[in-house]
């Protein structure tokens, strides 16, 4: 059954969407393998997957964002056989366009074929009724972004950015050695797990260029990008003319990450696209704390140091033990000070030229993350609050069993959740 007309099938009817009934697509039948050999912590490699498609065995814990355009709810959840917690993604497909279908379709899809630590798992796919599920792994730190807002609204440590940014960069280099453009490359399709492991996430903005078995140079795909995603857009892809984009596109989104790491703020946020467009061309590359490429004071993030903030409340995953938000390593310099090296990842990332651009795997040995050898001991989680992987039970409301809502989503602007 095509995922185009999964809403077909009647409400009482689940299907499993798994990667033999999608042959026919032949995406990249030969993907590049890479050595799991990177920092993974053992929970993680051997954690067990959920691939249950019984929705009684899901208890629907609370609602923690929505996202896909607001055409996804994204809830917390325990598989009841295991108790094990599992992020839910429940999309209704009958309030999606065409185009989405397709996005959704290709997220589904590649997240069958890709098989890399920092790539976002989907442990499994199923339709009930017009309601597609996706049940992950959950992430007990939620997004980089997340951790922006909860603890670091003046901005991360430069330590925390090179583990965060590390990882995110391995999943990029794997999709672009297997021919794929994320497109969406931003804070908020970062994700970290209780245990460390960084991921990279949107699936749904990938882009291809190997067709009919041929890989090419450049693409001409130019989707009309939501405004919210604009700002890590690179002026080619701003411009949206001949000369099209490659994998370079998202290097410059990685710069624009970094700045939105260091800063706590997104850059060119408030701009129209015009002028956005406009800023990014007239160089030189912008330092990850340039003002002029900011929001103003009225509209930056707020400041939220209740807690952990991965979408399920205030402090619900943050243990409560002595470390709190005044502890020394949850603060950014005062100064504001950053490494040569650090400067140089950024500069070399936001180039006008893409030519000019590092690869994702050059980036990798950039001297800005060969320094995590000699930062060894100060690993990503030595860096953030711990992080508990049972919320307290008075915090959550009681489970409940899903129920098809009688109504749309009401208009949100979360896009921290998107596939």
């Amino acid at each position: 059954m095509s995922l185009l007309n999964c809403f077909c099938t009647s409400r009482t009817q689940v299907e499993s969407l798994r990667p033999e009934k999608q042959c026919e697509t032949g995406v990249h039948q030969n993907l590049v393998e890479e050595p799991t050999r990177s920092r993974l912590p053992p929970s993680t490699r051997f954690s067990e997957v959920i691939c249950s498609t019984n929705i009684s065995q899901y208890e629907l814990q609370v609602e923690i964002g929505r996202g896909f355009d607001n055409l996804t709810s994204v809830h917390l959840a325990r598989h009841t056989p295991t108790g094990t917690l599992v992020t839910i993604k429940i999309t209704n497909l009958e309030n999606c366009t065409e185009e989405r279908l397709k996005a959704l379709q290709k997220a589904v899809i590649l997240s069958h074929f890709f098989r890399h630590p920092n790539i976002t798992t989907y442990w499994t796919v199923f339709t009930v009724g017009s309601w597609l599920w996706v049940i992950s792994p959950f992430m007990a730190y939620g997004s980089a972004s997340q951790l922006l807002r909860t603890y670091f609204p003046e901005g991360m440590s430069e330590t925390l950015i090179r583990n965060i940014l590390f990882g995110a960069v391995r999943g990029l280099n794997y999709l672009h050695q297997n021919g794929c453009i994320h497109r969406s490359f931003k804070a908020s399709h970062i994700l970290i797990s209780g245990d460390g492991l960084v991921t990279l996430s949107g699936l749904s903005h990938l882009h291809s260029l190997v067709k009919h078995g041929q890989r090419h140079r450049a693409v001409y795909d130019f989707p009309q990008f939501s405004t919210s995603v604009q700002p890590w857009l690179s002026p080619e892809l701003l411009r949206q003319d001949l000369h099209g984009y490659n994998v370079k596109s998202d290097i410059y989104s990685v710069g624009i990450t970094a700045c939105e790491l260091a800063s706590g703020q997104v850059p060119f946020q408030d701009m129209h696209r015009t002028q956005m467009l406009l800023q990014k061309l007239k160089g030189p590359p912008y330092s990850p704390l340039d003002v002029s490429i900011f929001p103003q004071s009225e509209s930056r993030m707020k400041n939220s140091r209740s807690g952990v903030d991965s979408g399920i409340g205030e402090s619900v995953l943050v243990s409560s033990g002595t470390h709190t938000v005044n502890s020394d390593r949850l603060q950014t310099p005062s100064s504001k000070t950053f490494s040569p090296a650090f400067f140089s990842l950024v500069q070399q990332c936001l180039q006008q030229d893409p030519e000019k651009r590092p690869s994702a795997s050059s980036l990798l040995s950039h001297v800005f993350f060969k320094q995590m050898k000699e930062d060894s001991q100060d690993s990503l989680l030595s860096l953030l609050p711990p992080a508990s992987h049972e919320p307290p039970p008075i915090t959550l409301p009681p489970a409940s069993a899903w129920t098809e809502p009688e109504c749309d989503f009401p208009d949100e602007k979360d896009s921290d959740w998107e596939f």
